[in-house]
């Protein structure tokens, strides 16, 4: 089993086959349009037009499972990607990413790479730590997503090679994203 094995729901309801990004680098990201984190959509644009042509895709999924930060629609949510950032990169139809619902490419997902931590020097690292342990005492010890902007990392033959949790610097997942084209 690999990436390619599974489909996913565009923001347009259609079914998707992830064998149509077959020989390209993906960075899978679960996102939402009200949170700290959000600002990443600008670096994660700049990164898809940098290295978009050399195959590279950045597949986003709307998650409105942490804090109900993703309230709308997903044409809502594709309007202010849109509208607020410019984004030119697949956003697909919101998902769950953990519990009985989740997404089976986000159970694949969490198989592949489990939880190692979020980047204790990130100033917003302390908040995070407090909001999650307050929904998952111990988060710590399973795979499940802790965030809105965790990252998945998969190479061009579909294997899972990273996972990055929000805290993670987005000048890192490019080097390496830049590592997987070369």
């Amino acid at each position: 089993m690999n990436i390619y094995d599974f489909s996913v729901t565009d923001a347009d309801g259609n079914e998707v086959s992830l064998r149509d990004y077959e020989g390209k680098v993906l960075l899978i990201n679960n996102s939402a349009t009200e949170c700290g984190f959000t600002p990443q959509y600008d670096a994660l644009q700049d990164m898809y037009e940098l290295l978009g042509e050399r195959g590279f895709e950045i597949l986003d999924f709307p998650c409105n499972q942490f804090g109900n930060q993703a309230p709308g629609s997903t044409d809502e949510i594709v309007s202010f990607c849109d509208s607020t950032y410019g984004i030119t990169f697949p956003i697909f139809d919101k998902i769950e990413v953990n519990g009985k619902n989740e997404s089976p490419l986000y159970a694949y997902l969490k198989s592949e790479k489990g939880f190692e931590g979020f980047d204790e020097s990130h100033e917003m690292t302390p908040m995070l730590k407090k909001a999650v342990a307050a929904m998952d005492p111990e988060y710590e010890q399973n795979s499940d997503i802790k965030w809105n902007f965790t990252k998945f990392l998969v190479d061009r033959k579909g294997n899972v090679v990273a996972r990055f949790e929000p805290t993670a610097e987005l000048y890192e997942i490019q080097e390496m994203v830049e590592e997987l084209l070369n």
